[in-house]
């Protein structure tokens, strides 16, 4: 769960009459996935939801059905209290993807301080101690920044850790809705840090706007994404466009007849997309924000 439906209802209403263009002959650019491309995201998905489980069960990887599915996970570190900083988990997974993942938590609507993280919608540029060397012209989310911050450090030490004891050169980045775009933060904070040989791939669910055109291009050009989005879902909308924000390349989106469509470009304004399917906030559903995801529903 991102935000309660109160708030999220409300930042959809104050946003959606700038936020998301029609569609129109400008917004092709899609195609329909195989039925083999769809199924080979299913372990992200069962990966991203375990990240909502508390830190004492992903560090023994006893976290129900969303372990047992990913059998063979060897966990390496994890921390957060779900509150003032989200759930996070670093392992290896030798079975699935054959490589390091990390997974952060989504909103708990049952908190107040994630509330208030997700609220904080100013944007400011990174901080340079984090993300040495991004141009001043990226921006994102005060609060979505904030909240990276908090684990960032450990989450590195972490993926350095589990990349030496298993000898890989591959990083797997997973979340859903407050947790994908701290995956997304972590996708352009890791590789700053870390040996060049070694590849980042984020795969997340549900994720709302993070940054500026800038930031969107910029993670364009130094991250592999892949962004699953829900049929009338809300939350990959907001913060608005009118508000200055962007999402990057890589959607792919659930539509109403369950097909998995892959759209082009930032915010691509077909309605089989997205930003298409959700003009406004009675085009929205919240229901759909936590899946499911081709079988898998987002939660502990």
């Amino acid at each position: 769960m991102f935000w309660s439906p109160v708030v999220a209802a409300a930042a959809l209403g104050a946003v959606s009459v700038v936020a998301a263009p029609a569609a129109s002959a400008a917004g092709g650019g899609i195609a329909v996935m195989s039925a083999a491309a769809v199924a080979s995201f299913t372990p992200y998905a069962k990966f991203a939801s375990a990240a909502y489980c508390p830190a004492n069960k992903t560090r023994t990887w006893t976290c129900g059905s969303n372990c047992q599915a990913t059998p063979g996970f060897i966990p390496h570190a994890s921390g957060g209290d779900g509150d003032d900083e989200q759930y996070w988990y670093v392992g290896y997974d030798p079975t699935f993807l054959e490589a390091v993942v990390v997974g952060h938590e989504g909103t708990n609507p049952h908190e107040l301080l994630p509330l208030l993280t997700d609220g904080n919608i100013v944007r400011r540029n990174l901080d340079p101690s984090l993300f040495p060397g991004v141009p001043s012209s990226v921006e994102a989310h005060s609060g979505f920044q904030d909240a990276h911050a908090k684990a960032a450090k450990d989450v590195l030490a972490a993926v350095q850790e589990a990349l030496a004891a298993h000898k890989t050169s591959k990083v797997i980045l997973v979340g859903h809705s407050l947790g994908a775009a701290i995956a997304v933060l972590d996708a352009i904070y890791l590789p700053l840090h870390l040996p060049s040989s070694i590849s980042f791939t984020a795969v997340t669910f549900g994720l709302p706007r993070i940054g500026n055109s800038a930031f969107a291009d910029y993670v364009d050009a130094h991250a592999h994404l892949s962004h699953i989005t829900n049929k009338a879902d809300p939350i990959p909308t907001i913060p608005g466009q009118g508000l200055g924000f962007a999402h990057p390349n890589g959607e792919k989106h659930i539509d109403e007849s369950n097909a998995w469509i892959a759209c082009a470009g930032h915010d691509n304004p077909n309605t089989e997309c997205s930003t298409g399917a959700v003009p406004t906030i009675f085009s929205a559903n919240l229901a759909d924000h936590d899946g499911p995801y081709d079988g898998v529903t987002m939660g502990c």
